[in-house]
Order: structure tokens, then C-alpha cells, then sequence
């Protein structure tokens, strides 16, 4: 059963629901308990991030169904712990503080820049690690699932950055208050168009793949791949349309203090 493609991506839609409303319900838990709380969750963590590693290295030499799914968990664990620590504000950026109002272009850019420039290293570093360990792996489905939450990730933020008329903060911890003040909200930018394009296509292509996979842990492979992306195109598009997604994960996670909101055109 397993080796359908439809569990695989059924399976690739209840991971990404549940490891998000996780992450998010942790690191709110630790807002109401203090600064510690955030940097004691990141060390609790770390046992994920040691079997992600571990998991990542066990399955390179099979592509087996199981071996997939296992290179796939193991990805998402690797950077689950990596976002987990950096929604704690232990690896962020040297620049904590809100952006001033007014602050356009380089100055802008480089503000922003230095509110995640730690946790972009990290993340080049893990792909970097990834990238060598895969180096003639028969299965290379954990360099190619990080590879997709990487690009899709640094899309998000350069929209977010360059603006669309609809950002979330409600989910925010504490550490990354300052976050929102480099944000831009307004109509779409030039740069929307081209991630959902690209999104489309890496679908596209993942689908395209699956259907020629000649094997059951290759079509497994492929239909992980697509159902992520097809997940990274969906949130983009939930960054310019009015829908409630918050109410993904609402129930999981405690109620929001009284300042947390979603911003919205004219706020």
C-alpha cells in the first residue's frame, strides 16, 4: 500500500500539516514561559535533528519504498530542527531590532539580510553537506527534499521581503517580533508571477518523473516531491488570496495574545 503514489502524497500533506502545527505549537508553548524556554526547545530538539542526519546516511545506498520514505522524514527532520531554531531565536541574524519606517533600498536589503543571515548559512551549509554525502547515492530523495523547501523557502521570504498583500504573523513567536517591521504589504511584486511559475513547472516535472519512474521506490520518490511542491506552490498563493489558512493550525496551538494578527491592505 505504501508504494502508491497516492499514500506517498497523502503522506507528504499530513507531514507538512502536522510538522508545521508542531513547530508552531512548541515555540508559542515557550513564549509563555520565557526566553529559556526557546533555547532549552532547540537543545530537546536536537535528538531529530541527530536522526535526520542519521537517517539521511542509512538510506543513500537503497532505493527502496521504505529507504524513500525514511530519506524523506529524515530531510524534513534535518530542517525542522534548523526552522525550530531559528523560530526560537537561536540562529537568526546579528540585527534583532525592528526596521525604521522609511528605510528603502540597499539599507533596506541589508536590514533584512541581518535578521536571517545565520539561519541562511545554516541552511547553505546542511544543502552543502547533503550535496556531498549524495555524490553518486542511489538514492539522492533527502538532498532533493531539502533542495525543494530551500528554494521554496528563500522564494517566500523574497516576496515577503519585496511585498504581497497578504502576511501572517500570527504564528510568530516572540524572538522574531522585529520580523514583520522588514516585511512589505502590497500588491504582488514582479517577483510573485516567476516563483509561482517556476513552482508549477518543478510540479510539472516531479509528475512527469513519477510517471516514468521505473521503480516503486522512484515512483514513491517522485510523488513525495510533487505533493511537497504542489504544497510550496499553495502557500504562495496564499500570500495574495483572502483565505483563512490560519485555521490550519489554530486548534493545535495555544490562543494568540491579544496584539497577534494577520496583516491585512490598509492596516
Amino acid at each position: 500500500m505504501m508504494a502508491s503514489p497516492w499514500i506517498a502524497a497523502l503522506f507528504a500533506l499530513f507531514v507538512w500539516w502536522f510538522s508545521t502545527g508542531a513547530i508552531l505549537w512548541v515555540v508559542k508553548s515557550a513564549d509563555r514561559v520565557g526566553k529559556d524556554a526557546h533555547f532549552l526547545t532547540s537543545i530537546f530538539g536536537l535528538p531529530f535533528l541527530m536522526a535526520g542526519c542519521y537517517g539521511v546516511w542509512q538510506t543513500l545506498g537503497s532505493d527502496s519504498v521504505a529507504a524513500v520514505y525514511v530519506a524523506f522524514l529524515s530531510a524534513l527532520a534535518i530542517w525542522g530542527w534548523v526552522e525550530l531554531a531559528f523560530l526560537s531565536g537561536i540562529v537568526t541574524g546579528p540585527n534583532p531590532v525592528p526596521c525604521p519606517p522609511g528605510t528603502a533600498g540597499f539599507e533596506r536589503f541589508m536590514r533584512a539580510w541581518g535578521t536571517v543571515a545565520f539561519h541562511e548559512v545554516l541552511l547553505v551549509l546542511c544543502l552543502a553537506v547533503l550535496i556531498i554525502a549524495s555524490r553518486e547515492a542511489v538514492n539522492t530523495f533527502a538532498l532533493w527534499t531539502f533542495a525543494l523547501l530551500y528554494a521554496a523557502r528563500i522564494s517566500a521570504k523574497l516576496n515577503l521581503f519585496l511585498g504581497v498583500p497578504k502576511i501572517n504573523i500570527e504564528f510568530l513567536p516572540g524572538p522574531l517580533s522585529h520580523l514583520p517591521s522588514h516585511f512589505r504589504q502590497r500588491s504582488h511584486s514582479w517577483i510573485f508571477p516567476i516563483s509561482v511559475t517556476l513552482l508549477s513547472f518543478a510540479t510539472a516535472c516531479w509528475l512527469e518523473r513519477l510517471y516514468s519512474a521505473a521503480t516503486p521506490g522512484a515512483a514513491v520518490g517522485f510523488a513525495l516531491l510533487a505533493a511537497l511542491t504542489a504544497l510550496a506552490l499553495l502557500e504562495h498563493w496564499l500570500m495574495v488570496l483572502p483565505l483563512p489558512d490560519e485555521k490550519l493550525w489554530r486548534w493545535m496551538i495555544p490562543a494568540p495574545k491579544a496584539n497577534d494578527k494577520t496583516l491585512t491592505p490598509g492596516e
